[in-house]
C-alpha cells in the first residue's frame, strides 16, 4: 500500500469492546480520515480482564509491523497499555502517539502495582513525536482529570478536553482525525484548552 499512512488502534477492556463498542470509534475514524491511511485494528487478548502481561506483548507486535511514519492510538486502558509499552520499548519514527479517555495508573491516578506507569514518563517516551491526550469532560468512566496527571508525566503532551463528550467521545474520532492529518492540528476549530463540541452526551461503555 505505497504512500498509504498506518495507524495502530488498541482498543480498550471489557467484555465485547472489540466488537460492540470501539469498532465505532475506529469506524468513525476511517471515514475521518478517508483514502491515503490503513487503520489496523488487532483484538486484544482476554479483553474482558485486561492486563500488560498480554495486552504488553501483543501491543509491541503491533507496533512492530508498523512503517516508520505511523500513528498509534490507544482507547480507555488500551491507552494506558500502550503508552506503557512505548516506555519500556520505545519506536522510533511515529508520527503521533494519541490517548483517548485513559485512566491514569500511578499517583494521583488509579492504584495497580502491576499497570503503574513511571514518574518520569515522558522522557522515556520516543523524542520528538508529539503526543496528544483526548477526554471527554462528561465521562464517567475515567475521571477527565486524569488527562492532567498524564500532562503532569508527559510535558510534551497536548491535552483537548472535550466538552459534552463521554468515555466514548459519542463515537465521533473527526477531532483526533484532524490531528493525525498533516496540518490538520491547526483546524480554526481549537481552542486554548482543546477542541470542543456543542454535541450531547451519549451513552457510555
Amino acid at each position: 500500500m505505497t504512500g498509504t499512512r498506518q495507524i495502530l488502534f488498541v482498543q480498550g477492556g471489557g467484555e465485547g469492546t472489540h466488537d460492540a463498542w470501539d469498532d465505532k470509534l475506529v469506524g468513525s475514524l476511517r471515514r475521518a480520515l478517508g483514502e491515503g491511511y490503513e487503520v489496523r485494528y488487532p483484538r486484544m487478548p482476554d479483553e474482558r480482564d485486561p492486563g500488560y502481561a498480554s495486552w504488553g506483548p501483543a501491543i509491541l507486535r503491533g507496533t512492530a509491523g508498523l512503517g516508520d511514519g505511523a500513528a498509534v492510538i490507544g482507547h480507555s486502558v488500551g491507552g494506558t497499555m500502550l503508552v506503557r509499552a512505548l516506555a519500556e520499548r520505545p519506536r522510533g519514527r511515529l508520527a503521533a502517539i494519541v490517548l483517548i479517555s485513559a485512566p491514569f495508573v500511578g499517583e494521583g491516578g488509579w492504584p495497580d502495582e502491576e499497570s503503574g506507569l513511571p514518574a518520569d514518563l515522558g522522557a522515556r517516551l520516543p523524542q520528538g513525536v508529539p503526543v496528544h491526550v483526548f477526554h471527554g469532560l462528561d465521562d464517567d468512566t475515567v475521571p477527565p482529570s486524569h488527562a492532567d496527571l498524564y500532562a503532569r508525566v508527559i510535558p510534551q503532551a497536548r491535552v483537548h478536553r472535550l466538552p459534552g463528550r463521554d468515555h466514548q467521545l459519542g463515537d465521533d474520532l473527526r477531532e483526533v482525525a484532524a490531528v493525525l492529518v498533516p496540518g490538520g492540528g491547526q483546524s480554526p476549530g481549537r481552542t486554548n484548552s482543546g477542541w470542543s463540541s456543542s454535541r450531547s452526551q451519549l451513552p457510555s461503555g
